[in-house]
């Protein structure tokens, strides 16, 4: 099947990105008792995603669970800089489609519902207890103006990253001498550290951050063998893991999504990457909108842009996924109240 064409993308986000973001938020549905079963749960907006937990929410034998809804909402530095049409139904299915390719070896703290589409917005995992710090993966030193980066630490002179020594030789958006593993702290300020930070502190122990480290690194190896035929290169990646119930580690939250993870556009005739009149790389990640100029009194992106973003966004899940994106049009508001009833309806929860 075709994949839809730049103008054919243009005028689904035209004729339905106003439609499909229509309606109360989960916020308001939950104050309005739209969903009488989550009566007394607590909602933690985060940046681009809101999690709901209490205790109505749990397994009949009593695994404690979270609900989790993506929304359109983009960041960058930390701030707040609009929505983006589409991309939650973007990354709901980037997430769904990286999971299964994964799960094997990180596991996960998901719970599968019959029937839920791909492409929804609302997911159900076991409430883990999480292991605080990013799991941070880099295949290329990637240009970025995050204060985390490798990259901005290079800039400034250093020649030691997280516990790696770093060659003389690197480049801006070079290719790194092997995968570097490089947490970042889940501060108010993260903060890239070397592993030893992490052990020194209680928030892992050596054995494991060595798991973690390892299937990490071969659940990134996947995701390059999967990207590759596919027209594109995993620059960069976070992970974040907890413990289950049973004592196990596994991922949690999203997984090689275009907001945790940097892909690079190869060009088809070469198999080298393909760069901007810049000489930059063709990014298909949340990195380009880094580079946007927002404006200046309320630090947000303009209509124009949002809509050049969610182009971006489709474009790119069409590379990864190999099919045309085809959204659910309903509303917001129709969709996270039908979905959120299937899930608590599976459950049992009353």
């Amino acid at each position: 099947m075709a994949l839809r064409d730049r103008q054919d993308i243009q005028d689904l986000i035209h004729s339905y990105g106003a439609t499909v973001d229509q309606g109360r938020s989960i916020r308001q549905l939950l104050a309005d008792g739209e969903i009488p079963a989550l009566k007394g749960c607590q909602l933690y907006p985060g940046k681009v995603s809101d999690c709901i937990f209490g205790d109505p929410l749990q397994t009949p034998d009593g695994i404690p669970l979270r609900l989790m809804y993506r929304t359109n909402r983009v960041s960058t530095h930390d701030q707040h800089r609009g929505s983006i049409p589409f991309k939650d139904q973007v990354l709901a299915l980037n997430h769904h489609l990286m999971l299964d390719l994964v799960q094997p070896i990180l596991g996960s703290s998901q719970l599968e519902i019959p029937g839920l589409e791909p492409t929804a917005t609302v997911i159900v995992a076991e409430n883990l207890n999480p292991i605080a710090f990013e799991n941070v993966l880099r295949c290329y030193m990637a240009k970025s103006t995050t204060s985390t980066s490798l990259y901005q630490h290079w800039l400034a002179g250093a020649r030691e990253f997280c516990g790696h020594a770093l060659p003389d030789n690197l480049q801006g958006n070079g290719k790194l001498p092997y995968i570097m593993d490089t947490p970042s702290t889940k501060a108010k300020a993260d903060q890239s550290v070397a592993p030893q930070y992490l052990f020194d502190r209680g928030i892992c122990t050596p054995e494991d951050y060595t798991q973690i480290r390892n299937s990490s690194i071969l659940a990134f190896g996947l995701l390059m063998a999967h990207d590759r035929p596919k027209g594109l290169i995993p620059v960069d990646t976070k992970l974040e893991h907890g413990r289950n119930h049973q004592g196990a580690i596994v991922v949690m939250d999203e997984v090689f999504t275009l907001d945790s993870t940097r892909r690079w556009k190869l060009d088809p005739a070469t198999g080298e990457l393909e760069l901007d009149a810049q000489g930059n790389p063709q990014s298909y990640s949340k990195e380009f909108v880094r580079g946007m100029a927002f404006d200046p009194s309320t630090g947000l992106l303009n209509p124009h842009q949002q809509q050049d973003i969610a182009v971006r966004y489709i474009e790119a899940i069409q590379h990864i996924s190999g099919q045309p994106f085809e959204p659910d049009l309903r509303s917001r508001e129709q969709r996270l109240l039908e979905s959120t009833h299937q899930i608590l309806d599976h459950l049992g929860i009353a």
